[in-house]
This record gives C-alpha cells, structure tokens and sequence, in this order.
C-alpha cells in the first residue's frame, strides 16, 4: 500500500492528480484485504485497469484506488471451439494476438483497444463488428458486498450496448477478476464492418492475422491506436457514445437539416448515429481547439478523440466536452453521452 501516488501515469489520457492510497492487487485475497481496509475507514474504493477509458480529476482521488494486476491465461478445446480463461490484469491486445496466432476467431477486430481484460465485459467492448458480449461464456467476480467470488453466465451480465451490469444497475458492487470467452477453431476472421471489407478485395478471403492487422491499422490512422511518439494517441480513446435514437426523429432530422448521416439498425425503430459524424456536422473540424495556445484539442485523425496536447488538465478536457456537447445539441437536438469514466469529481 502506498500513499499519494500519481495517477496520471496508470492512465492513457496522462492526465489526472494523485490516489490517497494505491494498491496493487495480484490475486484476490489482496484485493478482499485492501477492499475491507477501505471498508472499515469508509473509504471510497477505484477499481483501475489499463487506465485507457477514464478522465481522472485534477484533484485526484481522495479514497483507495484498486489497481488490478491479476495475470494467467488457460485454454480448453471443447469441439470446434476453444475456451480461454484470462485474468483481469491481462493486456487486452495482447490477448487478442494470441487468439488470432492460435487460428481462432470471435475478436480479431478488438485488436488494438488498449487496456486490461477486466474491463471488456463492464463496456461490452466493441469495435468493428465485433462486442465481447458475442464471445464472453462467463465472468468471474468478486460481489463487494459479502467479499465471495461468483462465476457469471453471459445471460447474468445483461449485456447492451456499451454497457453490462456492472455498469448501470450493479455498478460497484461486482469487481472482475477473470473472463472466459468462447472462440471458434479455425473460424474465418468477420469483414461485417465497412471500414474493414473495403480494405480488402471483393473475391479475397483474407486470414484472421490480416484482418487484425489491418483494423490496427485502421485504428491507427484514427490515433485510436497507442503508438509511443504519437501525440494523437494521449487520449480516452473515443470520447463519446454513438446516440441511439428513433427511426421517426432521423426522418425529421434528415428533412429538416437536408443531411444523410451514416446510421446503423439499433433494434426495433430505432438507429444508432456516428457521434464522429454529428460532431463534424456541428461546425467542428479535426484539431479543433478553444484557443491558439489549448493544451486540449480535437484530435487531428478522428473528430471522436479529445486530445492531450502536453500538461493538459481534466478541466480542459471538459471546458471542450462542453462546447462539443453545446454544439451538437444546438445543431441536431441530440445531448452526446462521454464514454469515458469520471474518477475523483
């Protein structure tokens, strides 16, 4: 256990104050100790991962922040598929890699999304094509309020879009220590996404690695991927939700403003907008910023990701959240939701 540590670092935004206290967590007994240490100083508890999809305040956190560090990865053949059961603490991508090398398919258009195991099923990871809700058999999970490990059904975490229980109505009470997810055996990698069947040629049937490949590539020309040097990359990746709204108030949109978004079937009338798309329509361009001299801007590849350009505060990030979220609303009378986790407001 240690006292004030910078959080900023543990984060992919680099922004943030420092953790009253900070522990690192390698199995779960640790986690049960510093959890009930917390508990019985009615100290508020942060569980982090990789850091990747938070704005942590300037101020920091004033209570336990949980870093987990649980590591292991084991794989069972089951017929055609392949179980793998991975710790929370495990790099995402990494995992990723190692599923598309051993021929199986289900998540080689998640290659490249930074962060820990841990996290996929809280957001229903997804990107591509692709969620991990289509994958994940079952979470295991510590329940905060009796300090027992449960094993989770797919069907338990309620999954949606962008959300699971463990964001909404059970947020805070279960903290993830392992996922096993289902893959198929030699499956054919998916090109269900435009962006990726486009790159390749219509007759072509291109394996899972050159799928992986290229979405990372992708993600990279949108600076949605890590890359040591890449100022682009000093983000939360994207930054906010794609909107869901009715079929009936697209339709007035499209006669009202005279404009054609791309949108995507949301279930039963309803349609999801690219919130890159609203944003560019709003009147903001890629590297916009508030001044000549912001420490926060749009990222100059993708209109989605807000920008640390160097020593930017968390109350920068949000003076431009606001602006966007203004202008949206004002231009299409949709209110743009962050994805990002707020720690320490």
């Amino acid at each position: 256990m240690r006292e004030n540590v910078a959080l900023a670092p543990y984060t992919t935004f680099g922004i943030g104050g420092p953790a009253r206290w900070f522990v690192e967590a390698e199995d779960e007994d640790t986690i049960c100790d510093a959890v009930m240490w917390a508990r019985d100083r009615s100290m508020p508890v942060f569980v982090l991962g990789g850091g990747s999809n938070l704005l942590v305040s300037d101020a920091g956190f004033a209570g336990m922040v949980l870093h987990i560090a649980l590591k292991g990865v084991a794989s069972a053949d089951q017929g055609e598929e392949r179980i793998y059961r991975v710790a929370a603490g495990e790099n995402w991508n990494g995992f990723v890699q190692r599923t598309v090398s051993d021929g199986c398919a289900g998540i080689e258009c998640l290659a490249g999304i930074p962060g820990t195991v841990g996290g996929t099923p809280v957001q229903n990871v997804g990107a591509y094509g692709q969620e991990v809700a289509e994958t994940i058999e079952r979470v295991r999970v510590l329940d905060l309020e009796t300090m027992r490990g449960i094993e989770m059904t797919n069907a338990d975490c309620r999954f949606a879009y962008r959300s699971s229980l463990f964001n909404t109505t059970a947020k805070g009470q279960f903290l993830v220590t392992r996922v096993d997810y289902r893959l198929k055996r030699g499956g054919r990698p998916s090109l269900k996404y435009a962006d990726v069947r486009k790159a390749f040629a219509a007759d072509a049937e291109p394996s899972l690695a050159e799928v992986a490949a290229k979405v990372r590539e992708i993600r990279q020309s949108k600076g949605m991927l890590l890359v040591e040097g890449d100022p682009d990359c000093r983000s939360a990746g994207s930054f906010f939700k794609n909107p869901v709204i009715s079929k009936e108030y697209f339709a007035d949109l499209t006669q009202k403003l005279g404009v054609g978004a791309t949108r995507y079937p949301a279930g039963e009338g309803q349609v999801k907008l690219p919130a890159a798309w609203l944003i560019e329509h709003a009147g903001f361009a890629k590297g916009f910023s508030l001044s000549e001299s912001a420490r926060v801007t749009i990222s100059t590849k993708h209109t989605l990701a807000l920008v640390n350009r160097g020593g930017a505060t968390a109350t920068d990030v949000l003076e431009l959240r606001d602006v966007l979220v203004a202008g949206v609303k004002a231009h299409f009378g949709i209110v743009l939701e962050m994805e990002p986790i707020l720690v320490g407001f």
